[in-house]
Formats: C-alpha cells, sequence, structure tokens
C-alpha cells in the first residue's frame, strides 16, 4: 500500500523533540557511565531509555513498542509512589532514594526520567502504533537481561551505597540484602515467569486494545 508523503510527514516524531531527547541521553549516559558503572545500564528502565531512542529516529513502532510493553507498568508505580512520597505518603519506597540527601542532586534530577518516559512511551505507541511482536520481543529480552543479572552481577550488601547490586531484583527486593523467604534459584524463577506474567502480559492486552495496530490506517509504516 502507497502511503503519501503527506501522511507521513504528519506522523512523523516532531523533531524538536528528537534533538531534545537525544540531548538528555547524551548527558545521562556519560554521568550514569561515570557514577555508577556500565552495568547500571542493565537496569530495564534504563534499557528502555536506549532503546526509544532509536526508536524515535527510525520511528519504529516496534522499538517503540517494546519499552512501553516492559516499562509502563512499574513505571507508572514509580510515578505514583513519587508523589506519594512528595506528600509524605510513599506507597511502596521504590523513589525513597529521590529524597535522599545523600545522593548527588544532579543524579536525582536525572532519574527524573522514570516519571515522564511512560508518557513519552504512550505518545509514540499512539503515534507510531502497536506492534504485538513487542511482547514476544521483550519478554526475551528481558529473559536474557535478568539470567545476566543472576548469574554475572554483584548481589545485595549492606556496604552497597551507591554501588550498582542486585539489578532488576534478581536476588530480592532489597540492595542490602537477599530475600529470604525461598531459596535464591525458587525467586529467580518467579521472576522469569511472574514480570512477564504480571507486567508485561497485561500491558500487551491494554495497547492492544486501545492503540492503534500497526498497518492500520494513520499508523507509520514499519
Amino acid at each position: 500500500m502507497q502511503i503519501s508523503a503527506t501522511s507521513v510527514d504528519a506522523l512523523c516524531i516532531p523533531l524538536w523533540l528528537k534533538i531534545a531527547y537525544t540531548a538528555f541521553v547524551a548527558v545521562l549516559v556519560p554521568v550514569y557511565w561515570a557514577n555508577y558503572g556500565p552495568s547500571n545500564f542493565l537496569y530495564f528502565c534504563d534499557l528502555a531509555l536506549l532503546v526509544t531512542l532509536a526508536a524515535i529516529w527510525l520511528e519504529s513502532p516496534l522499538l517503540a513498542s517494546m519499552p512501553a510493553v516492559g516499562i509502563l507498568a512499574p513505571q507508572v508505580l514509580w510515578v505514583v509512589d513519587f508523589v506519594g512520597n512528595l506528600l509524605g505518603h510513599p506507597l511502596v519506597g521504590m523513589t525513597d532514594y529521590m529524597f535522599n540527601p545523600a545522593l548527588p542532586l544532579h543524579l536525582r534530577a536525572l532519574s527524573l526520567f522514570h516519571g515522564w518516559l511512560p508518557f513519552l512511551l504512550v505518545y509514540l505507541v499512539w503515534q507510531l502504533g502497536y506492534d504485538r511482536r513487542a511482547f514476544r520481543s521483550w519478554t526475551m529480552l528481558a529473559v536474557g537481561v535478568l539470567l545476566v543479572c543472576y548469574l554475572f552481577m554483584p548481589p545485595p550488601r549492606p556496604d552497597a551505597g551507591t554501588a550498582v547490586v542486585n539489578i532488576n531484583y534478581v536476588f530480592g527486593m532489597s540492595d542490602s540484602h537477599p530475600q529470604t523467604w525461598m531459596p535464591g534459584w525458587a525467586w529467580f524463577l518467579c521472576l522469569l515467569v511472574g514480570i512477564p506474567a504480571l507486567m508485561f502480559t497485561p500491558t500487551h492486552w491494554a495497547l492492544a486494545r486501545w492503540m492503534r495496530p500497526v498497518g492500520s490506517p494513520g499508523s507509520a509504516p514499519t
């Protein structure tokens, strides 16, 4: 099917957004690398940030849909917890670090991307269309990352400070000590099954239900 240049232009991600997003990533990556090290980019949220950079320049529905499936649910929870912390009533404590004066202010400021990235991803998928292959693609990527984190990355420790440990919670919910509810391997297997089932699947269903599918009228070409 031929798509006119006019209709494609109308659906393009604005150039100012591409430049602004690229500038932000160009600042964040070296700062995070210097303070946290390269392993920090194994966190799903940071990985999503980098995939989104490719998505906005390539205007790829698949690359926009993958991080949307992967992080919308936990990042919305981040937003709710952050607002709760602002009001003095944190929900789950996942944004407590944002209010820790021991953490440099510029690092906490950069971390605010957790709050606006999910809304940007919704916009991108709305513009480009939802690619149903995203669920399978992000799930495969997530499983691979979880395996790397479990097998090769540092476990929790009490003196971790700002060191990157327990990436993606593969050893439990605390960065200071592993969980003790069950054997470590059992916890990890629960993550391998639970994250796709409880986070990716509902998000996939919602996006497939409410977003324009790729290839429908008005969606960008793949």
